[in-house]
């Protein structure tokens, strides 16, 4: 088996996750990428999957956003 050469190629992971706040979709994401760059290494990118949330006496009572997070597997 050869060795890879060093390039700008990389292999990546994705991770599918849920963020929420009682304050924005925005807020929701940030806690979710916040969250899992404490456990897992090399993150570089994530995609909205889907945005919802519940309603409470005629308001948004929560945001619920979905995440596809991806990091760079390591060679």
């Amino acid at each position: 088996m050869s060795e890879r050469k060093h390039d700008n190629s990389n292999t990546y992971k994705v991770i599918e996750v849920v963020g929420s706040s009682p304050k924005s979709s925005d807020e929701a994401i940030r806690n979710a990428i916040a969250d899992v760059v404490k456990t897992v290494k090399h993150v570089d990118w994530f995609e909205v999957t889907e945005c919802r949330g519940h309603v409470e006496d005629g308001n948004i009572g929560h945001f619920q956003v979905g995440l596809r997070v991806g990091f760079r597997v390591e060679g």
